[in-house]
């Protein structure tokens, strides 16, 4: 692949109402790329984080593209791209193989075939497995080992978590991207884009939660103990805000969209706000906003905690909740998350990643980003056949581009 040889990396987000490229280049010493080009392109052929219309969406692509070619000077065939929408879902697995070599020592073969094992699942007929990721390994009743390769004994288990989606979804997306003369590279969810770009090595391991709160759904990941415990799909976003807005406000939706980017808050307010659209001034009483953005924020949040009580992790997680997306902008979010899931809670923001291009906005960019690192942690995809960990980068067997199996990068 002549991005990756040529040390250049793309990440690709198809979201509901956008499509954004993130283009970044490694030089010199540096350990993480420097984004050297971007572009946002609105998209209507989603819905629901799904592919609706293949030919709308191959165009914003192909638009989103050729802008982050212009401004970064680069070519791009390849990108690894984001799988999004409430088919995707987390499912947790157990593998199980004998050791048979004479020595009985584990080998990067006996994990790989302990791995695939964990992949034996019985799933519907329109479901595929995109990830597996390997939490932990016992041998012979030895729990909790990260890595068993160079150990001794006759019984390795896996405890993997497995990430699947909708046939029929993945067969759109790879029609949008044939339609767009790119392929992928590799494919994730985008909440673990996310969490690749926002989290450091230390929240990773003490437990959070990614809340990437985007136009039409809400992605959430628990990274724990450096593992990805968790992953789950919210189908509620911000056009869910908008659209409330304009029936509690009875107006428009432009209106309603632009009174919430402008004047929607979580904070106490009172008085009216107003604003002027199409040469009319338009007036809300500001606490009525309040209250009905607060109502629909308050029932995301209720439903990433059902997510989290899955997995005994509510209100337990010491890392707290990390904030992304485009309508984590709303004032007063972090609070009200906090006192709501009774957890840490901040706004995302990764000043570690530089660029050299200004107006990338950090919350709408942090999944594009994150897909762009994971495009060169995770290699070529002609070379994926084994992803050995250096460095607390991935560690796992590439299957197929459908099925990774890897262990979260764990960077400083």
């Amino acid at each position: 692949m002549s991005e990756n040889q040529n040390q250049y990396y793309v990440g690709l987000d198809i979201g509901t109402t956008a499509v954004r490229c993130v283009v970044g280049e490694l030089s010199g010493d540096n350990p993480l790329p420097t984004v050297i080009g971007f572009s946002r392109v609105a998209n209507s052929g989603m819905r629901k984080g799904n592919v609706a219309h293949v030919e709308e969406v191959a165009g914003a692509v192909v638009k989103a593209v050729e802008e982050a070619q212009r401004m970064s000077g680069r070519e791009i065939s390849y990108a690894t791209v984001n799988v999004n929408g409430s088919h995707v879902e987390g499912v947790s697995s157990k593998g199980v193989v004998a050791i048979s070599s004479p020595d009985r020592q584990i080998s990067v073969e006996d994990r790989m075939r302990v791995e695939e094992a964990a992949t034996v699942v019985q799933l519907p007929p329109n479901k595929e497995i995109i990830q597996v990721f390997a939490k932990n390994y016992r041998l012979d009743g030895q729990e909790n080992i990260k890595d068993p390769v160079g150990m001794h004994g006759v019984r390795l288990e896996v405890d993997t978590h497995i990430v699947v989606a909708s046939t029929p979804a993945l067969k759109s997306l790879e029609q949008v991207l044939a339609r767009a003369e790119l392929q992928a590279a590799h494919r994730t969810v985008t909440s673990l884009a996310a969490a690749e770009t926002l989290l450091n090595r230390q929240q990773k391991e003490s437990g959070v939660c990614v809340l990437d709160i985007g136009a039409a759904t809400t992605n959430l990941v628990v990274i724990e103990d450096g593992e990805v415990e968790h992953i789950a799909v919210i189908p509620m976003g911000g056009n869910h805000i908008t659209n409330d807005l304009a029936i509690g406000l009875r107006t428009d939706l432009d209106i309603a969209e632009m009174a919430k980017i402008k004047h929607a808050s979580l904070k106490d307010v009172t008085g009216e706000t107003s604003f002027v659209v199409r040469g009319e001034e338009v007036r809300f009483d500001r606490d009525m906003m309040r209250i009905i953005v607060e109502a629909r924020v308050e029932e995301i949040l209720e439903y990433a905690d059902k997510e989290l009580k899955k997995i005994h992790r509510s209100r337990k997680l010491p890392g707290g909740v990390v904030l992304t997306g485009g309508s984590s902008k709303l004032p007063g979010l972090a609070d009200f998350a906090k006192e709501t899931l009774e957890l840490p809670a901040r706004v995302s923001s990764y000043k570690h990643i530089k660029s050299v291009v200004d107006g990338m906005d950090e919350q709408e960019f942090a999944p594009a980003v994150g897909l762009m690192l994971l495009d060169m942690f995770l290699g070529p995809a002609a070379e994926v056949s084994f992803i050995d960990q250096k460095d607390g980068m991935f560690t796992g067997v590439g299957v197929s581009l459908n099925t990774i199996l890897g262990r979260f990068r764990r960077h400083k």
